[in-house]
């Protein structure tokens, strides 16, 4: 009897366990890379479409240098944009073409 609960159990648990262990993993070079208001400055004066093209842009680049140039006439464009509307443009917490290059994504 007691086997009988035993046995039901562990079967109950592993039935419980096995779709959390099929759950597909961050991959080989980890989470997605994300552009959000940490790493972007003048995330808050773009709109959604603007976002979605520099999120592609950004991932379209081979090379870091590439990135750089983008990044710094991106910020070109946000502090204009910034200026017009009086307020003040922030850095970027980290510099996302130096994360991009530490994962493999640009060379």
């Amino acid at each position: 009897m007691i086997s009988t609960r035993i046995a039901i159990a562990s079967l109950l648990a592993a039935a419980l366990a096995a779709p959390a262990l099929a759950q597909p993993g961050p991959g080989k070079a980890g989470p997605r890379f994300r552009f959000n208001q940490d790493n972007v400055p003048g995330w808050t004066m773009m709109s959604q479409v603007e976002r979605d093209a520099h999120r592609d842009r950004m991932f379209s680049f081979k090379t870091y240098d590439e990135c750089k140039a983008y990044q710094e006439e991106h910020h070109k464009a946000m502090q204009a944009r910034a200026t017009e509307k009086g307020k003040t443009l922030g850095g970027p917490r980290y510099n996302a073409c130096d994360r991009m290059k530490a994962r493999g994504l640009i060379k």
